[in-house]
């Protein structure tokens, strides 16, 4: 079959809207982001309005601005006012000002207070992306009486599969499920199904920590309370797997040394692209010159035993390597909830004895190596020197997230790149030193 982008090129209109009738809404979406602003409009302005709705809720709030800004006002107060709640209210966080202004004017008072509610949450809690559309039953009904009030309410619901069961003050008392009461006679409590100590979340938690929860206790949706309890929303299944998608995301960006790109990869400009990686480029760029100062800090012996200098880049590239590693693990075990803050001793302990182990490992073929090519007394720097650089570097990759966490910032920011810009100019430090003490220079 002829792709999107092609038919459009050809201008084969008929061809288009068979191609967009019969892809499903998440594929039309991902075409959708990999074209520039017009041509994303104009096959947007393509969709029938129902299916013009589901392509809007699979786009990412960068792509939904540049479709909402190309919509004449009846399509777009339609467009918005259709969509769910939280859906909405994470498009308005990183919308400008003017966008923000015409969606919320666009909105019935119903729409506008909801939206209004959630961001009033602060930024990357929880009650940014619940919904707070759920079916409540109390916690007095009958099965007959709950499944009465799901048909009366579920269909402005965004779901109905988790039912949060409350008491007259709307404070959570515990969950039932519509399976459950569905397949139970219809005149048994609902008090008898109900999970009375469930999962949940505060609205003001971080939402990655809330959707690590529901990951953990395989749950479809969370129940989201206020600080007296009260049920204000759920997090959806959907919404946990975008918030795990999108700090996930940020990590790898930021372990690599990069700022996360907003947008999809193919639509971003070379100039956009390149200003996520330059400032950390510039940055490492000027820590690196800790090893040119180091270098020349210890030109003497250098000068002196010139067979030194072969081994440099293999002592400070496993160093780094090192270092990426263990700060790799570290990143991952922290967003997991495997290692707290509060485990800093006993990762340090840890790595150190796990790098002790691999400098062995490694300094084993270091001496042979460096005994064959240049003397075995150089070889003796080098084996010392891997030892103590893989326990080094594996004790400062472990550690630098976690004292990152500490300080309340992003442990992937101190990560890999970093950790390697650091143990390359301590590494040299501790080679050289080593050579002092070993060759007598």
């Amino acid at each position: 079959m002829t792709h999107l982008p092609a038919l459009l090129e050809e201008h084969d209109l008929a061809g288009a809207l068979e191609w967009l009738e019969t892809q499903p809404p998440y594929a039309i979406a991902d075409e959708i982001a990999r074209m520039g602003s017009v041509e994303s409009v104009i096959t947007f302005r393509l969709l029938d309005k129902d299916r013009a709705l589901e392509v809007f809720e699979e786009l990412d709030p960068v792509d939904q601005q540049e479709i909402l800004q190309g919509l004449r006002d009846q399509a777009f107060r339609d467009l918005v006012e259709n969509m769910d709640p939280d859906d909405r209210a994470r498009m308005l966080n990183e919308a400008p000002a003017k966008v923000a202004q015409r969606v919320l004017a666009g909105l019935s008072a119903h729409e506008r207070q909801m939206t209004a509610a959630l961001l009033g949450y602060p930024e990357g809690s929880v009650g940014r992306f619940m919904t707070p559309e759920t079916v409540a039953l109390q916690q007095d009904l009958t099965v007959s009486q709950a499944l009465e009030v799901v048909r009366r309410r579920g269909a402005r619901a965004e779901t109905i599969y988790t039912l949060p069961v409350v008491d007259r003050g709307r404070r959570l008392t515990g969950i039932v499920e519509l399976r459950e009461l569905v397949l139970s006679e219809p005149g048994a409590p609902v008090s008898a199904l109900v999970v009375t100590e469930p999962a949940k979340a505060r609205a003001t938690d971080p939402a990655e920590d809330a959707a690590r929860l529901m990951r953990e206790t395989n749950v479809l949706d969370l129940p989201v309370v206020d600080s007296e309890d009260r049920l204000v929303g759920l997090l959806t299944s959907d919404d946990a797997f975008e918030v795990i998608e999108a700090a996930d995301t940020e990590d790898v960006a930021r372990q690599s040394g990069a700022e996360p790109l907003e947008r999809h990869y193919m639509s971003a400009s070379v100039f956009r692209l390149s200003r996520t990686r330059v400032v950390w480029l510039m940055l490492l760029m000027v820590a690196a010159t800790l090893t040119v100062s180091v270098t020349q800090l210890f030109e003497g012996e250098l000068n002196a035993v010139t067979d030194l200098a072969l081994f440099v880049p293999l002592l400070i590239g496993t160093g780094g390597n090192s270092g990426a590693q263990a700060a790799t693990a570290a990143v991952r075990a922290l967003a997991v909830g495997e290692v707290r803050t509060s485990d800093l001793l006993r990762v340090i302990w840890r790595e150190c004895r796990t790098g002790l182990l691999l400098g062995c490992m490694l300094a084993v073929v270091g001496f042979l190596v460096g005994g064959l090519f240049v003397g075995w007394d150089v070889a003796a720097v080098v084996a010392v020197t891997l030892v103590v650089i893989c326990a080094w570097a594996s004790t400062v990759g472990g550690t630098m997230p976690l004292l990152a966490k500490k300080l309340r910032i992003d442990p992937a920011v101190v990560s890999a790149p970093m950790v390697t810009t650091l143990v390359d100019a301590t590494g040299l430090v501790i080679y050289f030193s080593t050579a002092k003490v070993v060759l007598g220079i």
